[in-house]
């Protein structure tokens, strides 16, 4: 349970979390240490500072998101507030993946929280945005998201069926509107290149450590690898933050279902880069490595869609 306060850079910040399916807290506490969470609920739109009474009387705007990977350490500044320092703010890291967004939710027992659960978000609020363990079952917040999930079954929630949404809700008079986003969500072209290069470099050096003739394509791939007969193309994804998701365009979609090809998909997160010098210099890096990808529907999204006009007479 995480509190996010209303105040510009707080609300900046999570507007950029959920565009970047990643979270941070300044510090691990022994609570956070010893979890290992299956969603993050972060909550804004009512003032933690009150007695609990009070509190289980209010509403508040609700984004549930399912927590990918875990907890690690990152090294990698990433937010608009430690990009602008140069320094990492939020060390303690997590992937999430907004699953949706819920206004006006009642926090008290007409609501989907427990009383456990809903004291916890108001604790978050008191101690600064840290979050909160609670063992509470989820699935009355996903019903009351519409999301057709059996958690208690099947412990899984396809993505492909929950409310497609953007950060759209946060937005207001104090916070400024973000460029469209993408891998890391840098609006830097400069930075965003240095990123993608990095990650393809990496790429590169893995393969051709194992053996493999590497060719850089671009498109409609990333790199095409041969070795003794065999081909492989690789989708090389880069970010600065967490290994949640990735954007794929429909082609890549395509490309990796065709039967005839084989493809894999490799992602670098957590990339650290210097933009004290020109052109920037990125470094570092967690790679994961999955061979003979295959994107299955329940984890795809729609985020944009092609929109063919009536046609009008001339």
């Amino acid at each position: 349970m995480i509190h996010v306060g209303q105040g510009k850079d707080r609300q900046h910040n999570l507007e950029y979390g959920l565009e970047t399916r990643s979270w941070g807290f300044p510090k691990e506490t022994p609570e956070l240490a010893g979890a290992n969470p299956d969603f993050a609920i972060l909550a804004t739109g009512q003032a933690p500072r009150m007695k609990l009474p009070q509190w289980l009387e209010a509403t508040a705007t609700l984004y549930l998101c399912q927590v990918r990977g875990g907890f690690y350490h990152a090294r990698a500044p990433h937010w608009p507030d430690e990009e602008a320092q140069g320094q990492v703010l939020y060390p303690y890291r997590m992937g999430i993946e907004p699953l949706a967004v819920v206004e006006n939710v009642a926090l008290g027992p007409d609501g989907p929280l427990s009383e456990e659960g809903s004291d916890a978000i108001r604790r978050s609020g008191t101690h600064r945005g840290i979050g909160k363990v609670v063992d509470m079952d989820p699935q009355p917040l996903l019903a009351l998201a519409k999301i057709p999930a059996d958690w208690a079954r099947t412990r899984s929630v396809p993505l492909d069926k929950a409310p497609a949404f953007t950060a759209a809700p946060v937005e207001s008079k104090k916070t400024p509107k973000q460029p469209p986003s993408g891998q890391g969500f840098s609006s830097d072209p400069k930075k965003r290149k240095a990123v993608e290069k990095h990650a393809e470099d990496m790429a590169l050096e893995h393969y051709t450590t194992a053996g493999w003739h590497v060719e850089r394509l671009g498109k409609p791939y990333d790199l095409r690898c041969t070795r003794d007969g065999e081909e492989r193309h690789v989708e090389v994804k880069g970010t600065t933050g967490a290994p949640t998701s990735v954007e794929l365009t429909i082609n890549e979609v395509l490309h990796a279902r065709n039967p005839e090809n084989t493809v894999d998909l490799y992602v670098v997160s957590d990339i650290q880069v210097d933009t004290s010098m020109d052109p920037y210099k990125a470094s570092g890096g967690v790679p994961q490595h999955h061979e003979d990808w295959e994107p299955a529907e329940e984890d795809l999204r729609p985020r944009k869609y092609e929109y063919r006009l009536p046609q009008q007479k001339m």
